[in-house]
């Protein structure tokens, strides 16, 4: 059987980096995308023991470079299958009236535009072919809004929209799209958000076990390896101790 290709956004941490691991070992050929060169190339190193690997390194927020580094891939890693939309942060945890524009800026080019240029480059392949799966990593911000997430959770709003729109836009060319609305995961997320602060970081996790990187790619790979006739649409997951945005058991 021949192995499918997927591409992978944010690939060289958390969730990304869980899924790459997991696909490798499942019989998946992988483009693995990300920012930082350094951190592709050892992933890589280490996965082509199991798969056939490739990278890619761009910033999915740079429309000219998401179209040069996709475009640049030798013939036989053109046709995608799958496409995973993992890339995305949270910048920041402000009231809305005291945010940093910055911040917004980055949110909603790296979480929505970034998932819209990466998809826009490679549909169009999926289309001629009438085959296909995008899964686009979403969050439970994206269904529920919580104090001070204001544009973070505007931005997991429109993954959500737009998740949804493209299963409809799709349905003609039997393009299967996933959505996976995780909760609590345990990654570089809180870390980026407090810019760099570990203490902060750390105390989001105080008291609960969150979900790991490897708990999401479990739910990923299970969706895609579900018969042709059924899809996986959309998908909430929490850590036992969760449960909704703001619900969460702490234990001291």
């Amino acid at each position: 059987m021949t192995k499918r290709t997927v591409l992978i956004t944010g690939a060289t941490s958390g969730i990304g980096e869980a899924t790459s691991r997991l696909l490798a070992r499942n019989d998946f050929r992988l483009i693995l995308c990300g920012r930082r060169q350094d951190r592709l190339s050892k992933l890589a190193d280490e996965l082509q023991t199991q798969t056939e690997v490739t990278t890619l390194s761009f910033d999915v927020r740079e429309l000219p470079a998401v179209k040069r580094a996709i475009r640049s891939l030798p013939a036989e890693w053109q046709q995608i299958d799958i496409l995973i939309n993992n890339a995305g942060n949270a910048h920041g945890l402000s009231p809305i009236q005291t945010g940093d524009t910055e911040d917004w800026d980055a949110m909603l080019d790296i979480n929505v535009k970034g998932l819209l240029y990466v998809s826009r480059e490679i549909l169009p392949g999926m289309v001629q072919r009438n085959a296909g799966h995008i899964i686009n990593l979403g969050s439970i911000a994206g269904k529920e809004v919580y104090p001070n997430g204001n544009v973070y959770c505007a931005s997991k709003f429109a993954v959500d929209a737009i998740s949804n729109s493209m299963r409809i836009d799709l349905n003609a060319h039997s393009i299967k799209v996933t959505a996976v609305h995780p909760g609590m995961v345990e990654t570089e997320f809180a870390l980026v958000r407090f810019k760099g602060d570990a203490a902060k970081a750390a105390n989001v996790y105080n008291g609960v076990m969150p979900l790991r990187g490897e708990d999401i790619a479990d739910l990923i790979l299970f969706a895609l390896t579900r018969p042709p006739h059924v899809v996986v649409a959309d998908l909430i997951v929490f850590p036992t101790a969760q449960a909704s945005a703001t619900v969460v058991n702490r234990k001291s």
